[in-house]
């Protein structure tokens, strides 16, 4: 039984409701009105009810960005359901254990995607399949309890286990409002989304449309020239975007100055290059640095513009409604510049794992989320992320867990021992760098192939390298940190 909490509308149908004919979503070059999103939205959300949806169960979404996403994701909360965010770059294995473990009702998939869960419990149709069901009789959702769960989205913690973060509508409205108190707001605001819907990024980016009454401007996939021309022309305001996106757009623009109505461009996925950090600050780019997770519901804290240089690699102050802490092992908490784990708290901090109780009061105690992440506040309360997770490997600002793939890695029947670290990569900012200890002959080529089984592309070792014993400490703890020097002295050579 869902605890009482604050009750609101249905924000889309709100929204429909307030501004209907102001433009909510543009996809390839095609406006959809906020009242034409909830004519959709309710349209799929009759159709949704020809395959047993009820209220409380748990949707599969496996699609690409696109308008029918976008629809679909707002059908299932018309449903009172929660919607389970698949990565589309996982492997057939990683999915099918994401669906169980999920306890889904139902997955709506991409044709062209259907075939990487076909094979599993879980009942499958293709977006094709519901969108030529009969429609049925039945009354969506017009309020949302804001303790009710909204969204799921797997991530791996540091065993490699992926968990189910519980991202309730509570946890989106207060990220959307913490960052419009940071941004502000203007009405001819756009944002641009070229992150994944499937990421909370991308995710939190719809429900700020449909809370602010904001357009935004849909891509399915990342192209830096599409997007700068976009930005260019179309009156974009702002941009989520990781390092890598950053520095393709700038190499893109050349010469080029964005138009004075781009207003922000805000930057995740770890600290930036000072050399990138410069060249914007001279392109008179607005870069706002961010750290957040999908525990958090995006973005946490954010660094503005005018501190981009003089608190170099810091990620910021928390928003309106957040606060931090330093804490050191013993639990005692850090002063000015002393480092320690970063614990957070706020109202878009998730409650809890799906079904992983043991984690859930593990990592958030009296309120206080510990991100595992190692870091530090200097004397005006500027957070620097020192280690994400101090063995997280942020690859093209997709997270990637070394304790997963030491774990695929080991089921080779020639690996006796695995160690993986995260290797500077000029393109990716970090890739995967193995280091093997082997039982019996094994060629590099047959553990990529082997890791190919069983691991989305991004988590594949770029590197594979064989030594005789890996570096662990008295208790034989694995020293990742030894691990990344030697990645990073490897591609020095």
């Amino acid at each position: 039984m869902l605890e009482d909490g604050m009750v609101m509308p249905n924000w889309l149908m709100q929204r429909a409701h307030l501004t209907p004919e102001r433009i909510g979503l543009v996809y390839n070059e095609k406006e959809f009105t906020f009242l034409k999103l909830h004519e959709e939205a309710t349209l799929k959300f009759l159709k949704l009810k020809n395959f047993g949806v009820e209220k409380g169960d748990h949707v599969a979404v496996l699609m690409k960005n696109s308008a029918e996403m976008v629809s679909l994701l707002h059908a299932i909360f018309y449903a009172g359901a929660q919607a389970v965010l698949l990565n589309s770059r996982l492997t057939e294995e990683e999915l099918r254990w994401q669906l169980e473990d999920a306890e889904a009702k139902l997955a709506v998939c991409d044709a062209s995607l259907i075939g990487k869960i076909e094979a599993s419990n879980t009942s499958v149709i293709s977006l094709d399949q519901l969108n030529q069901a009969e429609e049925l009789a039945y009354t969506p959702e017009k309020e949302f309890n804001l303790k009710q769960t909204a969204s799921i989205m797997y991530t791996s913690g540091t065993t490699g286990f992926p968990k189910g973060v519980q991202q309730t509508f509570g946890n989106h409205w207060w990220s959307a409002s913490g960052s419009l108190l940071n941004l502000g707001l203007s009405e001819n605001d756009k944002w641009l989304a070229a992150v994944p819907v499937f990421h909370i990024s991308g995710l939190s980016i719809l429900f700020r449309s449909v809370i602010y009454g904001i357009s935004v401007v849909l891509f399915d996939k990342f192209d830096a020239k599409s997007i700068n021309q976009t930005i260019m022309t179309k009156g974009i305001t702002t941009i989520s975007v990781v390092g890598t996106m950053l520095k393709e757009m700038i190499e893109e623009m050349g010469e080029r100055k964005y138009p004075k109505t781009f207003r922000c461009m805000l930057l995740g996925g770890g600290p930036a290059a000072k050399s990138m950090l410069e060249e914007c600050k001279e392109k008179k780019i607005p870069v706002f640095q961010t750290f957040g997770m999908t525990e958090t519901s995006s973005q946490f804290t954010t660094l503005s513009p005018e501190y981009s240089i003089s608190k170099l690699g810091s990620a910021g102050k928390p928003l309106f409604p957040n606060q931090i802490k330093i804490l050191g092992e013993n639990g005692e908490e850090k002063a000015a510049n002393e480092a320690g784990e970063i614990l957070v708290k706020g109202p878009n901090v998730t409650p809890g794992y799906w079904k992983r109780e043991e984690a859930t009061e593990k990592n958030i105690i009296n309120g206080w989320f510990r991100t595992g992440d190692i870091g530090l506040l200097d004397e005006e309360g500027f957070l620097y992320v020192l280690d994400r997770r101090s063995d997280l490997i942020i690859s093209g600002g997709e997270n990637v867990y070394p304790a997963e793939i030491e774990s695929v890695l080991s089921g080779h029947p020639s690996v006796k021992e695995a160690g993986v670290a995260g290797a500077s990569h000029e393109k990716w900012g970090e890739v995967p760098h193995a280091f093997i200890v082997l039982s019996s002959n094994a060629e590099k080529q047959d553990l990529i192939d082997y890791c190919k089984e069983y691991l989305a592309p991004y988590k594949i070792p770029a590197y594979i390298t064989f030594t005789s014993e890996l570096p662990r400490n008295a208790s034989r703890k694995l020293l990742r940190r030894t691990l990344k020097e030697w990645a990073n002295e490897d591609q020095s050579r």
